[in-house]
C-alpha cells in the first residue's frame, strides 16, 4: 500500500525524496571542494614551517655556493625565457593566493625560449643551470616579479638587466615552485613569519566557509506549486502572459470581420427626393477608417540560474550567494526550496542571513537575529 499523508496524496513523499537527494548531492559536492582546498592550505602551512635547505643538497651540482648559502629546492626540467619587449613588472610581494584557473602548458605571446636546464632555488638566489650557461637572479637585486595566471611562466626583473627574463616550468610543478620561491624570498628579507600569518588567516577564513549538512525535507513542506513543472516560476510566467494577452487584444484594432475590401463610392446623381427637406440637408462625409494598431511588448522570460561563484552557498537559480554583494530584503517566494529556512521564516522583517546552525532567516539587522539558532553566521547577498 502506498504511503499517504493526511490529504491522501503520495506526490508529497516523492517531492520530499527528490529534495533530499538533491540536497545531499549538492552538499557532498560542496564538502569535497571545501576539503580539497582545506588540505592544500594545511599542506602549504606545514611546508612553510619546515622549509629548510642544506649545503649537502647542492652536492654534485655545477654551482658554487657562497658563505651561508644553502640549496632549498631543485627542479631538473625548466626552460629559460626572455621577453622580447621592455616591460615593467610589479614589485615582489609575499602574497599566497589560490590559482584562479588551472594553468595551461603554453608559452605566452611576446616570450621566447632561449635555453633549458635545471632550476635551483637557494637561500640567496634563483639559478638556472642551462646548456648554454648559467643565469642568476639574486633576491637582493630583484625589482620585479610576476607569475602568469594562465601559463606556468614566472618573469623576473633585476637591476643589471634591461629586459625581463624568467622560467617556463612543467605545469604540475609550477605551483610548488612559486610557493617555494616566495618562501625563499621571504627568508631573504626576514619575513617568513608574515607568510605563516597569512596562511593561518586563510585557514581561519576557509573554516568559516565549511558547508553545513542540509536538513531533511519532509512531505509536509511540499507546496502545490511543486506539481507544476518549473514550480512558481512557471506559474508566474503563465499569469503574466494571461494578463498581457487581453490587454494587447483590447489595445489593438481588429480587422474588418466581413473580410471585404474597402471601396470608395463615386458620387452619382440621386433620384428626385420625395421630401422637399432632403434638398436642403447637406450630405455628411463618410468617416475615415483607421487601421493603425499599437505594438504590444512580449512577456519577459523567467530568470535562469547564475553560474558565477557562490562562496559556499548551495546551488540555486535565484543568484543568492555568500560573496558579500547586495543584501536581500525581499527574497523570492521559492527561497525555501533551495535554502533551509527557519520556522516562521516569512514573519521576519529584515534581510536574509544564515544562522550558525545553517538555517536561513529573514531577521538580518534586527536585535536578536537567529537567537534560537546560535546567532548570525553571515549575510546572504545577490
Amino acid at each position: 500500500m502506498a504511503k499517504t499523508d493526511s490529504t491522501g496524496s503520495t506526490w508529497r513523499y516523492r517531492w520530499a525524496q527528490r529534495q533530499n537527494v538533491r540536497r545531499v548531492s549538492t552538499f557532498r559536492g560542496a564538502e569535497t571542494a571545501w576539503r580539497r582546498r582545506d588540505d592544500e592550505l594545511r599542506r602549504l602551512r606545514a611546508l612553510a614551517a619546515d622549509f629548510q635547505g642544506s649545503v649537502a643538497a647542492g652536492a654534485g651540482l655545477p654551482l658554487e655556493l657562497v658563505d651561508d648559502e644553502v640549496v632549498l629546492w631543485a627542479l631538473p626540467a625548466a626552460q629559460l625565457v626572455e621577453v622580447r619587449h621592455t616591460t615593467v613588472l610589479p614589485a615582489p610581494d609575499l602574497t599566497v593566493a589560490a590559482p584562479a584557473a588551472p594553468l595551461r602548458p603554453r608559452r605566452p605571446d611576446g616570450v621566447r625560449v632561449t635555453d633549458a636546464g635545471m632550476a635551483v632555488i637557494t637561500s640567496r638566489r634563483l639559478v638556472l643551470l642551462g646548456g648554454r650557461g648559467r643565469r642568476d637572479w639574486a633576491y637582493g637585486r630583484m625589482t620585479g616579479l610576476a607569475h602568469d595566471p594562465a601559463a606556468p611562466v614566472t618573469l623576473i626583473q633585476v637591476l643589471d638587466r634591461r629586459r625581463a627574463s624568467g622560467l617556463l616550468l612543467p605545469t604540475d610543478a609550477a605551483a610548488d615552485f612559486r610557493f617555494k620561491l616566495t618562501l625563499a624570498f621571504a627568508d631573504a628579507i626576514e619575513q617568513r613569519a608574515a607568510v605563516l600569518a597569512q596562511l593561518d588567516e586563510l585557514i581561519a577564513e576557509h573554516d568559516q566557509l565549511k558547508p553545513f549538512r542540509p536538513a531533511v525535507a519532509t512531505p509536509a513542506q511540499a507546496r502545490l506549486s511543486s506539481l507544476v513543472p518549473g514550480g512558481r516560476r512557471t506559474i508566474a510566467v503563465a499569469a503574466g502572459i494571461a494578463l498581457l494577452v487581453p490587454a494587447a487584444l483590447f489595445d489593438s484594432n481588429p480587422s474588418d470581420p466581413t473580410g471585404g475590401a474597402e471601396v470608395a463610392a463615386a458620387a452619382t446623381p440621386a433620384s428626385t427626393p420625395s421630401a422637399p427637406s432632403a434638398l436642403l440637408r447637406p450630405a455628411a462625409p463618410a468617416p475615415a477608417r483607421t487601421t493603425a494598431t499599437k505594438r504590444t511588448s512580449a512577456p519577459r522570460p523567467s530568470p535562469t540560474a547564475t553560474a558565477g561563484p557562490r562562496c559556499g552557498a548551495p546551488e540555486n537559480p535565484l543568484g543568492y550567494d555568500f560573496c558579500g554583494g547586495t543584501r536581500v530584503r525581499r527574497p523570492a517566494a521559492e527561497v525555501c526550496d533551495w535554502f533551509e529556512c527557519v520556522p516562521q521564516f516569512w514573519a521576519g522583517r529584515g534581510y536574509l542571513v544564515q544562522c550558525r546552525d545553517g538555517a536561513v532567516s529573514l531577521t538580518g539587522g534586527r536585535a536578536g537575529a537567529c537567537a534560537d539558532h546560535r546567532g548570525v553566521r553571515r549575510t546572504i547577498s545577490q
